[in-house]
């Protein structure tokens, strides 16, 4: 515990004594840490807007006009048991009718036709919405297969809308698909770009203590005792670049989420504080272990000497 005490005593002094040197450190840091936090705002947005895609993207069953509702309601069951739907919305023959005359309040032509039928031309559906935008087709399958057989649906559906939207769908899943590919790209590059930096910034200040090293090396201390001081000062780097970070996007994500909310599809400044310890748990992990890990391989050259 002595010794303990000593290499984070050292750690400090190697701190406060490397002044700007420091100082350019936890800048570095703080660069990495940014981008860092911006990734995790910018997966936000992506995610949020893809959900919204994803919410206007559905599927609908089109009844016969009199299929029995007990058929119906037992074939919605059955749909909302199958692990892909997310969610099965019924609407009856009568209110299938009272919002299509809303929709075509204007179009009198339309309005005068259906008075003139006198009967309610259209069916009950079955509106139906997926966890992920390529199992509408699961959906399709289920609808010709045994089960949906068995419980009578081919006597009552008409058709679905599954066909028609399948290009937008199809093409909506290449989107999502190739968005996530490239997110995860661009957040490898940025952050593997952000270590090689901070770890070469750090190694610039370990260059400056060359020679105390050399001395502690004759002297017979050990390499921890040698590598203990810097690796603390590395850890230093973190914490207080964690701290520089959060303090910065603080007022960041209250101007977004003033102005930028319906551009972006989320309320970054809600987004941050409502993740505000996941995302300080991250970038404080993330801080002191690209301190620690590159005082450590920047120190083990001049040990292997």
């Amino acid at each position: 515990m002595k010794e303990l005490k000593r290499i984070i005593k050292a750690g400090f002094i190697n701190f406060k004594r490397g002044g700007s040197v420091s100082f350019a450190a936890v800048l570095q840091v703080v660069n990495t840490l940014a981008v860092i936090v911006m990734i995790i705002l910018l997966q936000a947005v992506l995610y949020s807007s893809l959900n919204i895609i994803k919410d206007k993207v559905d599927v609908t069953i089109y009844f016969n006009v009199g299929a029995s509702e007990d058929k119906i309601m037992l074939l919605k069951e059955s749909l909302f048991k199958l692990p892909e739907v997310a969610s099965v919305s019924y609407t009856s023959a009568d209110d299938a009718i009272k919002l299509f005359r809303v929709r075509h309040q204007n179009d009198y032509s339309t309005i005068a036709a259906l008075d003139e039928i006198g009967n309610n031309p259209l069916g009950a559906t079955l509106n139906v919405t997926t966890k992920e935008i390529s199992q509408y087709e699961n959906i399709v399958n289920f609808l010709k297969s045994d089960n949906a057989l068995i419980l009578g649906s081919s006597d009552i559906i008409n058709h679905s809308n599954y066909h028609d939207n399948k290009l937008v769908i199809d093409r909506l899943n290449v989107i999502i698909s190739g968005a996530q590919k490239l997110g995860f790209l661009l957040t490898l590059y940025l952050i593997i770009s952000s270590i090689i930096i901070t770890f070469n910034t750090i190694r610039l200040t370990i260059y400056i203590s060359r020679e105390e090293i050399n001395v502690m090396r004759l002297v017979g201390a050990s390499k921890m005792r040698v590598r203990g001081p810097f690796m603390i000062e590395g850890a230093i780097y973190g914490v207080i670049g964690t701290i520089i970070t959060l303090i910065i996007f603080w007022p960041v994500t209250v101007w977004l989420g003033s102005n930028m909310t319906s551009f972006l599809g989320i309320n970054m400044y809600d987004y941050y504080v409502s993740n505000f310890f996941q995302i300080f748990a991250i970038i404080l992990l993330s801080g002191i272990l690209f301190g620690v890990i590159s005082s450590f391989l920047a120190v083990r050259k001049y040990l292997n000497k």
